[in-house]
């Protein structure tokens, strides 16, 4: 397990991240900076998806973290096509 950015913030996720760096970072080498990098799909899609489930499942049990980010949510939500995103709609 080479540096620390290669662990996930959840442990149990941190092979999956693994996994969807190394399918990454070979797209982006090999294809990518070479200009081949056009593609419709994203060939690390499955990767990516069993990383964010996983990731997404370990937020949720960690009250702390989703209670910071629910209420920096409010205070700044993200944007959608220019439009605010707001809790109180």
């Amino acid at each position: 397990m080479g540096n620390i950015m290669s662990s996930s913030f959840a442990p149990e996720c941190t092979e999956l991240k693994q996994t969807y760096d190394d399918c990454f970072n070979k797209w982006y080498s090999e294809e990518f900076l070479k200009g081949q990098g056009k593609h419709e799909t994203n060939p690390c899609l499955k990767q990516w998806t069993l990383y964010s489930q996983c990731v997404a499942e370990h937020l949720t049990q960690d009250k702390d973290l989703k209670g910071a980010l629910d209420q920096a949510r409010g205070e700044a939500p993200f944007e959608a096509g220019g439009e605010l995103i707001s809790n109180n709609k």
